[in-house]
């Protein structure tokens, strides 16, 4: 699932579209468990206790309000720490940062849930001309990957460039890399990927409906 603290059972979507940039004040183990303690810096945005925020792409509720503007505190559950790369921050990493949205949000990236899939890897990075990220994903998500597509990556919604067997290719505009932590992406890096909602859903329903019709002894 990639959720933490109570928001667990709570709906709540996001855009992929980063606000903030934060940085790791402090990572504290608790048990299985952990603390995150996050500095956003100058951000509009303030985080009451339960409200959600969307880390690198994971959904995490603000446990308490720690009086400050710019600090936010939450703890993950260890089903979030074992989906995703949550459990590798220390102090000082920078984290992108989006609150929930809301009915008057500008959707201009795509439906985000902040519900992680898995970890894709960082394979190639090209700085030349375009700037393009080729990643690969576990293998269960690469029927969801579809060319021209929708694929959330460390919380930033982007558009699958290119589509391999095993791989998939993002570009990068100098306003993401800007905005982001994605610029400082290299060859071996972990990063949270979400498969796209809409592409899960069709996928998932097309292969029960072909197994409900093996079952009935008819052809897919």
């Amino acid at each position: 699932m990639g959720l933490g603290g109570p928001g667990f059972y709570h709906r709540r979507v996001f855009t992929g579209i980063i606000e903030r940039v934060g940085r790791v004040r402090t990572f504290a183990r608790s048990g299985a468990g952990a603390r995150l303690v996050v500095e956003a810096g100058p951000w509009r945005y303030r985080a009451n206790k339960g409200d959600s925020v969307a880390v690198s792409g994971v959904c995490l509720t603000a446990v308490q309000n720690a009086g400050r503007a710019n600090t936010l505190i939450f703890d993950a559950v260890p089903e979030t720490l074992a989906r995703t790369t949550l459990g590798e921050l220390a102090p000082g990493d920078r984290v992108n940062l989006e609150h929930a949205a809301t009915a008057g949000t500008l959707l201009g990236g795509h439906m985000v849930q902040g519900h992680v899939d898995g970890v894709a890897e960082v394979v190639k990075v090209q700085t030349r001309g375009e700037w393009r990220v080729r990643l690969r994903p576990p293998a269960g998500l690469m029927r969801y990957m579809i060319p021209k597509g929708s694929v959330c990556l460390d919380g930033v919604s982007l558009t699958l460039a290119a589509v391999g067997a095993s791989w998939i290719e993002v570009a990068l505009i100098p306003v993401t890399l800007e905005k982001t932590t994605l610029g400082e992406w290299r060859a071996g890096r972990r990063v949270n990927i979400e498969a796209d909602i809409i592409s899960k859903t069709i996928v998932t329903h097309l292969e029960h409906r072909a197994a409900a019709r093996r079952r009935a002894g008819r052809k897919p």
